[in-house]
């Protein structure tokens, strides 16, 4: 039996593989599928096996698990092309007879109303047909999303949104991380799903607030509407469809659908979730 993370090389699955080994988990019960070796040179330095396939090659997906295997599936990043990579990993999963599937939704599971989460509800019923034992791990927002592309922010002393005053209660991509690892060794998730969100919701103001704070500059949140939010992306470069789903996100954040606060994550992660002053202050420190 291995512990395997789909998607290893990316953003998440690598802090996750980070999780298990800091959690004990012997590098060799732990299988890492990647869809490019050439990007897993640290995950080989690591000591995790490798384990290669794509999510758009369903023949590559057979073999890849084994009976027993605990399995996370981390979904993927190519909006329209998600609910049939996802099913070709769910189907792989049931032939192989694994013991857990877990799965990286979003906030709100099947409530969740907004087009992102369209291919997301549709991964967990798959997975509800397949019989596989699962556990849901239902992610809210990445405080990431909005650190990582402080740019434009600090070149136009600007935050823009279509969001109102809608809040967010994102967390750090290493805090669902660490939730997700605790599932992946724990006893007690299996056909459970767990709202994953950051201990405190916070508004574009308060953002823009902090920002200002740490910066010793004015920054300011301008709330604009989501068609023109969506034409700021695509002329900024954002390749479709994403600024339109972007646009749609912050539509959902102003009728609180990402602002839950179920306390799940700080209980599954054992630790309080990232505070978005202290995010804020690495972003800016790179």
């Amino acid at each position: 039996m291995s512990i395997v993370v789909t998607g290893a090389t990316g953003h998440l699955g690598r802090l996750v593989i980070e999780a298990l080994l800091a959690a004990d988990v012997p590098a060799d019960g732990i299988a890492a599928v990647v869809r490019n070796k050439e990007k897993a040179a640290n995950l080989v330095a690591s000591g995790v096996e490798l384990r290669v396939a794509d999510y758009d090659d369903p023949a590559s997906l057979k073999g890849v698990f084994r009976a027993g295997d605990r399995v996370l599936l981390i979904s993927g990043n190519e909006p329209g092309k998600r609910a049939a990579q996802h099913g070709a990993v769910i189907d792989a999963a049931k032939a192989a007879g694994v013991a857990q599937l877990a799965y990286t939704g979003v906030l709100g599971g099947p409530d969740a109303d907004f087009d992102l989460a369209d291919e997301h509800r549709v991964t967990e019923r798959l997975i509800l047909e397949s019989g596989l034992p699962y556990t849901f791990l239902r992610h809210g927002w990445y405080t990431e999303n909005y650190t990582d592309n402080l740019a434009p922010v600090l070149a136009n002393d600007a935050v823009l949104a279509a969001a109102g005053e809608g809040r967010v209660s994102s967390a750090t991509r290493a805090d669902y991380a660490a939730a997700d690892a605790a599932v992946l060794t724990g006893e007690g998730h299996l056909n459970k799903a767990y709202e994953l969100s950051g201990d405190t919701a916070w508004s574009f103001a308060e953002y823009a607030a902090e920002l200002s704070r740490q910066t010793g500059r004015t920054i300011a949140y301008t709330n604009v509407p989501a068609e023109t939010l969506r034409g700021i992306l695509a002329g900024a470069g954002v390749p479709e469809p994403m600024p339109a789903i972007l646009a749609d996100v912050d539509t959902a954040i102003e009728r609180g659908r990402l602002a839950g606060t179920s306390g799940d994550l700080a209980r599954l992660a054992g630790r309080p979730t990232t505070p978005l002053a202290d995010t804020i202050a690495e972003a800016l420190k790179s």
